[in-house]
């Protein structure tokens, strides 16, 4: 108990000290690059707008609070697919597989990519196209630990690699997640949690698209020389997370959870929401919430995602009494501008 209780008190100034340290710039809107990395591909927590900082568990959790990660019942092999900003032509592909090590730990690996389509290629020469086509190429891979004390505190931490390319050009950069739970309460009904997101080295492209030949600039010989142009360096979109939740338990089948989150974006505002979600005999999750923009006004640019958000989730048995199942997750998230992203998952339990 005493151990507990220093981890809780850890736990509490962790908490303390990442709120007083890390806070959202406007000003610095549009500086970071990698932006892919605050999408969400997992349509459960995107329905309730990936505000479950505290009570997320298994795979889904990699995207959020890795903490949640251990609080696994078994293996999880998710598949997901998103329709990004309906209207426009990018989709979100993702892959996931997380198990149990051993009582009280959990490891997960998470493939997402962006599809972009085919994007007509144009040159100064043929500005309206040489009838050709490309596809930039954007993707990261995660490896994620997580370790529970006594079901109370969850702890985990989280490497991602971030890839980004077109045909003549590349970047490539590491990230690093790291995330606590704590849950109280007679029921565990109470939950508390931070994460802090994307946080590694700045990235850089590099190749032969920065290429270019130009005149001899001295001497009389005419011939050309290569010159390489050198790219700025971009920083990761940082974002601290805190949230909390709390159940209200109807009967041995009905429970009735409410949340809210605080997000923090090192790049752009800081967003407010709240939500909650109904679940019938873990069988059927209705959620929903709101998010919004904090000091935003007038002509402010605002973030993406904010408004209302909705999901549901059914998971079922694949025979009867058996341990394997199987969930089908929808979530909807407005946007700012276009209208909506729809994301859709596939979970196989067992």
């Amino acid at each position: 108990m005493k151990t507990l209780n220093k981890l809780s008190i850890g736990f509490l100034s962790i908490l303390f000290f990442a709120t007083s340290a890390f806070a959202g710039n406007p000003d610095r809107q549009g500086e970071a690059g990698a932006a892919e990395l605050l999408l969400n591909p997992w349509a459960g927590s995107a329905g309730i707008h990936t505000m479950n900082t505290s009570s997320i568990s298994g795979l889904e959790a990699m995207r959020l609070n890795i903490a949640g990660l251990s609080r696994i019942e078994g293996s999880e092999l998710v598949f997901a697919n998103t329709r990004l900003y309906e209207g426009s032509t990018l989709k979100l592909n993702a892959l996931g597989y997380a198990t149990r090590v051993g009582k009280s730990s959990a490891f997960g690996i998470s493939l997402m990519s962006v599809d972009f389509g085919d994007i007509a290629r144009t040159t100064t020469s043929n500005p309206e196209g040489d009838g050709g086509t490309f596809s930039p190429s954007f993707f990261n891979i995660g490896l994620g630990y997580s370790y529970t004390y006594e079901n109370k505190i969850s702890v985990g931490l989280l490497v991602r690699g971030v890839s980004e390319s077109l045909p003549n050009v590349s970047a490539f950069g590491f990230a690093i997640d790291a995330g606590v739970q704590y849950v109280t309460g007679e029921n565990d009904n109470f939950k508390l949690g931070i994460s802090l997101r994307n946080v590694g080295s700045p990235m850089k492209f590099g190749g032969e698209g920065l290429s270019f030949q130009g005149d001899n600039p001295e001497g009389t010989a005419q011939y050309l020389l290569t010159y390489d142009q050198r790219a700025e360096n971009f920083e990761l979109p940082s974002v601290l997370n805190i949230g909390m939740s709390y159940d209200f338990i109807i009967t041995d089948k009905m429970t009735f959870r409410t949340l809210t989150n605080f997000t923090s974006n090192a790049f752009s505002r800081d967003q407010l929401g709240a939500g909650a979600e109904f679940m019938y005999n873990d069988m059927i999750t209705i959620r929903g919430g709101y998010k919004a923009d904090l000091g935003a006004s007038g002509d402010a640019v605002q973030n993406v995602y904010s408004g209302l958000s909705g999901g549901v989730s059914v998971l079922l048995p694949f025979s009867a009494g058996g341990s394997s199942k199987i969930g089908i997750d929808y979530g909807y998230r407005a946007t700012n501008p276009f209208r909506g992203s729809h994301n859709f998952s596939v979970r196989l339990l067992f």
